[in-house]
């Protein structure tokens, strides 16, 4: 067992918000000793590694939101990081995509909201502009988003971690290990893995799809429960790629809290469709038909679950027949890509994305991050996290300095 050091700072969950805080906290505070322990084999094994990719704008946040401010200077600060140590990326821009008279009031609005969060570039275009962008696109106009782009996330990950490590040769990366259990002492914590013992005078919570249960289990007051939505994917064949030039989003409905089925240009050049949403029985469940009995009676005990299902009847129901049939998925991708066909399109991966869900069934929609004692805890940071991971990396740098006493 290793009991020899005390690190400084201990970091659980190796997804790129908790890398990301690493390395922020790494670079400004370059004697720390920091810990960070990943359950998986490798850094963003979930969320980060199973996303669409996709350098987000600051389009779709409420103006003076956290995402919304987060998410415009995370991009730019990733960019710039993406550049300087040879991440893969590529800011190839994106469109938004009317399709019916019905949408344009929600394409105005966000529209807006781009120019509220100073998202640099974008400008309203008409049907002939957008297919000048994306030829095999039919739409009535839509919106160009110059600054979007695409991004290997889980490279940016390891980048961070790499860092952390060459910058303090006294942190370290802990990866294959599970926190089972911690106890908070006067001075210092015990932190117990399923392999080792590590004592640490604070923590920093970055758990994703498990962030509730790490809080409640640091006696952190949580009404809300982390749900997983599975979101899966469709890749287009070879002989398709060549109707996506480089990302088309539709215009979101409003009335959920995700931005529609959508063709993702990854960085290896494939072309992803997707995600659809789905409330998935297992929290790091990526098969269809994944299942744990722990999380289902977590999700369906939770009072919070049965209203949003009930709230959005229609939507769960067309979302599950979407996901077991190719032929209603095909048909939601037409909507954007009217030539599509069933040849064209053959499964792909998925991932899961972790919401905080009230108890009267609504999202928690903005990001959330709260410090208890010795420790701070990452309660909600959907997308965009991965783009704003770090600003979000800065956040909670400056809330470290300020209760763990750094400065």
């Amino acid at each position: 067992m290793n009991t020899q050091k005390t690190y400084d700072i201990t970091i659980v969950g190796g997804g790129i918000v908790g890398a990301a805080t690493a390395y922020k906290l790494q670079i400004s505070f370059p004697s720390l000793k920091i810990l960070l322990i990943e359950k998986e084999n490798s850094l963003a094994a979930h969320q980060t590694g199973n996303n669409s990719g996709v350098i987000h704008s600051g389009l779709y946040y409420k103006p003076g939101s956290a995402k919304a401010k987060n998410c415009v200077v995370g991009r730019k600060e990733l960019v710039d990081f993406a550049k300087k140590h040879k991440v893969k990326h590529d800011v190839c821009g994106k469109v938004v995509a009317a399709v019916d008279k019905c949408e344009l009031p929600f394409l105005d609005k966000i529209f807006n909201n781009g120019l509220a969060n100073n998202t640099e570039g974008i400008e309203k275009i008409d049907a002939h502009q957008l297919k000048d962008i994306e030829p095999h696109v039919e739409s009535i106009g839509g919106i160009w988003v110059p600054c979007t782009g695409i991004i290997d996330f889980k490279g940016a990950t390891e980048t961070f971690a790499d860092i952390v490590v060459s910058k303090q040769p006294n942190s370290k990366i802990v990866l294959g290990e599970k926190v089972i259990d911690y106890s908070h002492g006067m001075d210092t914590t015990e932190v117990v893995t399923s392999k080792n013992r590590y004592t640490t005078k604070h923590m920093i919570f970055c758990g994703g799809l498990q962030a509730d249960r790490l809080a409640k289990k640091d006696n952190v007051r949580l009404k809300e429960r982390v749900v997983g939505f599975r979101g899966d994917y469709y890749n287009l064949t070879d002989a398709a790629k060549n109707k996506v030039r480089n990302l088309i989003y539709p215009v979101p409905n409003p009335a959920f809290p995700f931005l529609g089925v959508h063709f993702t240009r990854m960085v290896n050049g494939d072309v992803e469709c997707g995600p659809n949403a789905v409330i998935t029985f297992k929290r790091e469940g990526y098969g269809k038909t994944d299942f744990s009995l722990k999380d289902t009676v977590d999700a369906l005990t939770y009072s919070g679950t049965w209203n949003l299902l009930k709230n959005h009847t229609g939507f769960a129901i067309n979302e599950y027949r979407r996901a077991f049939s190719k032929r209603k998925f095909l048909t939601t991708l037409q909507r954007l890509i009217p030539s599509l066909t069933m040849g064209d399109i053959e499964p792909g991966r998925a991932g899961v994305r972790a919401m905080l869900l009230k108890e009267d069934g609504s999202m928690q929609d903005d990001f959330r991050i709260e410090y208890k004692d010795k420790s701070i805890h990452v309660l909600n940071a959907p997308s965009p996290a991965a783009t704003a991971c770090l600003a979000i990396g800065d956040s909670i740098c400056e809330m470290a300095t300020k209760h763990f006493n750094l400065g």
